[in-house]
This record gives C-alpha cells, sequence and structure tokens, in this order.
C-alpha cells in the first residue's frame, strides 16, 4: 500500500494508551567487558468498548514490565534479561442473541530509539510475540524475524515507527455468561553478549501496544516520530521505485530505465509534483510560499533542498568569468552565500550543512542525457576541482533527474517534452551551479521551455538556491503537500 494511501483518513476510534513504556537506563559493569544494562516500566490501564447496546469487547493489560540491569544481573557470560507482559480482548455476547462476532487489530510502536548494534550489526533488543493460539508471530511488516543469540523473535535494536502485530483478528464468542479472552504475549529480551556492549551508553528506547477495534492506519508523523528527516524519505516515505515519486539511485531498478540511474545510491524525487514540500526559515503554523522549499533527494544521508520560488534574477557573473579557485568565485557564490545566507536567521543557518560542490563543470553536448550529464558533472568523469560553501544551486543532473524516469534516456538539449513531468522546471529561464568546462564564460542554464544549454554568465536568470541539511535534522510534522509541508526540528 502507498505511503500516502496509508496516512490518509486515520480511523482509529479507541487507543488504549501506553502499555510499555520503557526508558532503558544505562549501566556498567565492571568486568572483562562493560556491559549495557536497561530498566523498562509500563503503566496500567484499562479500556472497554460498547460495540452496541449489549454485545462488549474489552481490552486490558498486564503487569508491568520490569528488566532492571545491575553488576549481579547482567555479568560478563551471565544469562539475558526477559520481561513478559501480556494484552488481552475479552467479548462477551448480548444476552438476546448469545453470539458475537468481531475483529480488532494489534500495535507495537517503537519511539524515540537512539540505540545502535555495539559490534555494527548484532543485534541486541529482542521483541518475542505470541498470538492467542500459542504460536508464536514471525510476520511483522518492517522487521526481521530470526533466531539471535539463541532467542527467537524480532530485532528491534534500532528500529523505530509502528508495526502492525495482528490485522482484523478475528474473535468470537457464543455466551452472555461466559466470555471469550485472546491473550497476547509480549517479551522484550535484552541479550546479553560476549563482547562490550557499553557503546549504548546513555541511549534509550520508548515502546507502546495499543489494541484497537478499527484499524489505525499510522500518519507519516506516526511512522517519523524520532526520526531524522533523511532517514522518515529514506525508510518510510520511501517503499519502492516509484512509489510516491522517489526512485533508489542503485543501479539495479526493476523498472524500465533502471540502467540510467545516477548509481550513487541516492534517493531523488522524480515526476509532476511529488509530495517533496518542506517548510524552511520559519515556525509559522501556515507556512508562507517564499519559505516553502522542495527536496531534491537525500544523498549520503544528507536531505538537499531547493527553494520552490525564484530568489531573483541573477547574473552568473557580470564579469563574464566562469572560473572557481582558491581565490577567484564568480559573482553567484557571494549572491548565494552572503546576499541570501543573511536573509536567514542564525537558528536556520545552522541546520545548512557546510558542503563540497563539484563545480568544474562539463562540455557542452546536444546528445547528452541525465546519466551522462551527471557522470561528467558529479560523478567519475568530472574534472575534480570542487568548492567548500553552504549554498549552491541544482546541478544540470538534478534537472534531468526530476522527470518522469520514461525521460531519462531523452537528451537534456531538447527536455521540452518533459516539463509537465518534472516538478523541477520552473517556467523560466533558470540557472544551475555547472559551468562550460570549455570556455571561460559559459554557464548552463534551464531555459523557459525546459531545455538545457549554456548561456553567457553575465546573462541574468532566475536563481533558486540549493542546500544539504545537516544529518541530525528531524522530522517535527507534516506529509510533505504544499499545503502541509514537512516541517523539521
Amino acid at each position: 500500500m502507498k505511503l500516502m494511501n496509508r496516512i490518509k483518513n486515520n480511523k482509529l476510534l479507541y487507543f488504549l494508551g501506553v502499555l510499555i513504556v520503557g526508558v532503558f537506563i544505562v549501566l556498567i559493569v565492571r568486568f572483562t567487558y562493560a556491559y549495557l544494562g536497561a530498566s523498562i516500566n509500563d503503566a496500567q490501564g484499562n479500556v472497554t468498548i460498547n460495540s452496541d447496546e449489549t454485545d462488549r469487547l474489552d481490552f486490558e493489560i498486564g503487569d508491568p514490565l520490569s528488566v532492571d540491569a545491575t553488576p549481579t544481573t547482567l555479568p560478563e557470560n551471565g544469562t539475558n534479561l526477559v520481561d513478559t507482559t501480556t494484552a488481552k480482548a475479552i467479548l462477551t455476547a448480548n444476552t438476546t442473541n448469545n453470539t458475537a462476532n468481531y475483529s480488532y487489530w494489534v500495535y507495537f510502536n517503537i519511539s524515540n530509539n537512539t540505540f545502535t548494534y555495539s559490534d555494527g550489526s548484532t543485534p541486541e533488543i529482542i521483541l518475542t510475540v505470541t498470538d492467542p493460539t500459542g504460536n508464536p508471530v514471525t510476520n511483522v511488516e518492517g522487521l526481521t524475524y530470526g533466531t539471535y543469540n539463541g532467542v527467537a523473535g524480532f530485532d528491534i535494536t534500532t528500529e523505530n515507527g509502528v508495526f502492525t502485530i495482528a490485522s482484523d483478528y478475528a474473535i468470537a464468542v457464543n455466551s452472555n455468561t461466559k466470555p471469550t479472552e485472546q491473550t497476547w504475549n509480549f517479551t522484550l529480551t535484552y541479550l546479553n553478549l560476549d563482547f562490550d556492549q557499553s557503546g549504548n551508553y546513555g541511549n534509550s528506547m520508548t515502546t507502546e501496544i495499543s489494541m484497537t477495534k478499527e484499524e489505525n492506519i499510522p500518519t507519516l508523523a506516526d511512522l517519523c516520530s524520532g526520526k531524522t528527516l533523511a532517514e522518515c524519505i529514506t525508510t518510510e516515505v520511501y517503499t519502492e521505485d516509484g512509489a510516491e515519486g522517489i526512485y533508489y539511485h542503485d543501479g539495479v531498478g526493476s523498472y524500465t530505465n533502471a540502467s540510467q540511474e545516477a548509481g550513487d545510491y541516492s534517493y531523488r524525487f522524480s515526476g509532476a509534483n511529488p509530495n517533496n514540500y518542506v517548510c524552511f526559515g520559519t515556525d509559522e503554523v501556515s507556512c508562507p510560499e517564499d519559505n516553502l522549499y522542495r527536496i531534491i533527494g537525500v544523498f549520503n544521508g544528507q536531505v538537499k533542498l531547493i527553494k520552490s520560488t525564484s530568489y531573483g534574477n541573477y547574473a552568473w557573473d557580470s564579469g563574464r568569468s566562469n572560473t572557481w579557485n582558491s581565490s577567484t568565485k564568480p559573482d553567484i557564490y557571494t549572491t548565494l552565500n552572503t546576499t541570501y545566507y543573511n536573509t536567514l536567521g542564525s537558528e536556520w543557518q545552522s541546520k545548512i550543512a557546510t558542503h563540497s560542490w563539484k563545480v568544474g563543470g562539463m562540455a557542452r553536448d546536444t546528445s547528452a542525457t541525465a546519466k551522462d550529464y551527471y557522470d561528467t558533472e558529479v560523478g567519475t568523469g568530472q574534472s575534480g576541482y570542487e568548492e567548500t560553501m553552504k549554498i549552491g544551486l541544482m546541478y544540470v543532473s538534478d534537472y534531468g533527474y526530476g522527470a518522469s524516469e520514461e525521460y531519462w534516456t531523452t537528451e537534456l538539449y531538447n527536455y521540452e517534452p518533459t516539463v509537465d513531468s518534472n516538478w523541477m522546471h520552473l517556467g523560466s529561464n533558470e540557472w544551475t551551479i555547472s559551468r562550460h568546462s570549455d570556455t571561460t564564460d559559459f554557464a548552463f542554464g534551464v531555459d523557459d521551455t525546459g531545455c538545457v544549454d549554456d548561456y553567457y554568465v553575465d546573462s541574468t536568470f532566475a536563481v533558486r538556491p540549493s542546500f544539504y541539511l545537516e544529518s541530525d535534522v528531524t522530522y517535527a510534522s507534516g506529509s510533505g503537500s504544499m499545503t502541509d509541508p514537512l516541517k523539521i526540528n
């Protein structure tokens, strides 16, 4: 199911509340290894749902979980820390028919998880669930089931998000005096491993279980709670190539033009109008148009933005020089990194990463596709010259990959047919960051018809600042549409 369909019409009618609210408290065991421990506790509560005037469906929780690590309970070569709790669905029939049939959903939510694998790969926190028939739950979308250090269950060491344990699970009863009880068992195991686990010192995890009579379709806020914006895009919004307009450029996709991907393991938005809007530069509830930016993609864990509208018309360089070196920079550098940058407050400036921009450029080639431009502009064939700065412009290849993937075999010199399928097309002449490497006075731009060519650098074209966010910028809210843009912390 596509994400944007999943986040519509949240039907959550009844939320049990927190079944497990655990915060891991880290202790160091001073033996040969320093071991990581945890303290997990939950709050109790009870919710009763009357399906109609007589049938009754109750949800209950069991005893609080408690896993307390000490030098005694988690010694070197000792046993795992384990605790179990339950969640119950109880159905009582009406007095007239003596029968009732319903269904419900069970969810496990992990939020604010800062744990990592101590050795880089070995699972440490395992969730085991058994259903009311006593059988283990082995298939939960988004989680990996296996046997870890002798414990069967789901590896949740580094997980975040809402996971569906049971969907539309049936419950029936044939008595108004003897209810049907269905019990779900949840076991959390902190593995006592034979290597140093103290690298997770100070980290924490919060988990919840909920049971609902109607399906609880998670919102993007549910899925991305506690995650960086980059993680939100790559693990929750992206589900498969083309879904939500995102393509993973690993070069091995299963769609027609996968061979034309950049091959840089980036996640790029493509197509007519993907939901990739971000509000930047303001905390206003309703984001002003001037503060709307759009996500070009995620590159090496950093989200790259471009201003949604033009910042204004500027010359690339009024002195007709397209040269970048340690002492000389074209006017566009000052326009972006001084004039524009100084319009942002210090809070927002701090969210922008200093980045190495590849500005060596490439030769004019009227037959070059997005892939061709990528290879010679920023890929393996680029000239090697880089400029370290905060603010740049889109690359020619960024613009090329903004079009729907069926156009990635089209030369950008003849990109006019793509304008209705390329969210990056501004509709006016616009500069890119790339210079013409065979001359000293030309740089590449996109014209108002959507085609790429080179132009004298003293021409005044539209400029849209582009930049990379710091990798630790987190998701706050929003669905990514123009009217509900993503907001960041």
